[in-house]
């Protein structure tokens, strides 16, 4: 990742809402642990920068899958690591109740906004399968359909999600 500080300060304005969301989504109303793991998924991404490849995909989805295995850590773990951001020298952020309610308030806006633009269908497949981490199986199931049904709709809902962002990001 290139852009040095400016760059990365940039990445983190325009990502940071969607990584709350989805942690939000992820843990329900608990915005102090939501908080710290986006603080987390932040000082990790920036300690390892140099990892991020544009080929593989959007910022947006490498930042994703870094919360999203912070957050599988901090459930094995019972508490939220802390280590990338201790390595960077940054200091824990402590928030009043009122920026918690709004950050409560607010949390799920952007990612809630580009769910609800899919088609109700593929809508539901994203967000059992990558929200919820359901097994296509379970979702075929559960929705009456074939495997390669929910796999479609998963597909074509990532990508509408993944063309909507880089859309955002180049305007």
């Amino acid at each position: 990742m290139s852009g040095g500080a400016q760059g990365f300060a940039a990445l983190y304005e325009r990502r940071h809402p969607l990584i709350r969301a989805y942690l939000r989504r992820r843990l329900g109303p608990h915005p102090d642990l939501v908080l710290d793991l986006v603080a987390e998924t932040f000082a990790h991404a920036l300690d390892r920068r140099d990892q991020f490849d544009l080929r593989r995909g959007p910022a947006s989805t490498w930042l994703i899958g870094i919360a999203h295995n912070l957050l599988i850590d901090a459930v094995r773990r019972g508490r939220v690591a802390d280590a990338a951001r201790l390595q960077l020298g940054m200091e824990r952020i402590v928030v009043e109740d009122a920026q918690l309610e709004r950050i409560e308030r607010d949390s799920g806006s952007e990612l809630a906004r580009a769910l609800c633009s899919l088609p109700a269908d593929q809508r539901d497949a994203v967000e059992r399968r990558v929200l919820r981490d359901e097994p296509y199986a379970a979702i075929a199931v559960g929705i009456g359909c074939s495997e390669q049904v929910v796999r479609k709709r998963v597909s074509r809902g990532l990508a509408t999600l993944r063309r909507k962002i880089e859309e955002k990001e180049s305007a």
